[in-house]
């Protein structure tokens, strides 16, 4: 697997399992050069078109979202007519099944979240505003049940 962060998260993505660890802010990850079966997305920050040639044909590029300003949405609705380069986005038709697949793996110890900050309900706002700062590292967690 290679991973595609800032310098600063090599520590937390060679702990992840990562075979190789490109540094965007120092070099343009899209000319490296390789073809991969999956590039997945998984921030938000980098668009099909940007991303196809790092896809080999009958492989697919995945997005947890519409990519920055909206740039995924063209190609989804393409996706059945782009040369064997499919496009997925990530919305699980079965979020229950999702849940506990999720659930699953994590008791297994297969599979580690990476919790960046927790927010009490009534914080939710401020927790949105963190979000959007792009600076977050992993996900931030809403804690709708007040401690006991």
């Amino acid at each position: 697997m290679t991973a595609v962060v800032a310098a600063k998260h090599f520590d937390l993505v060679d702990s992840l399992g990562a075979d190789r660890i490109i540094d965007y802010t120092a070099q343009d990850f899209t000319k490296i050069g390789e073809t991969y079966d999956l590039v997945f997305d998984a921030v938000g920050k980098a668009s099909f078109f940007r991303c196809r040639k790092l896809v080999k044909p009958g492989g697919v590029f995945a997005a947890t979202d519409f990519g920055p300003k909206n740039q995924n949405a063209l190609p989804l609705l393409l996706s059945p007519l782009l040369r064997n380069r499919r496009f997925v986005l990530g919305m699980p038709e079965k979020g229950e099944r999702l849940v506990e697949s999720v659930r699953t793996q994590l008791e297994a110890g297969r599979f580690h979240a990476v919790i960046d900050q927790r927010y009490p309900l009534d914080q939710i706002v401020d927790a949105y505003r963190y979000v959007e700062t792009g600076q977050k590292t992993g996900v931030v967690v809403i804690n709708v049940v007040p401690p006991v």
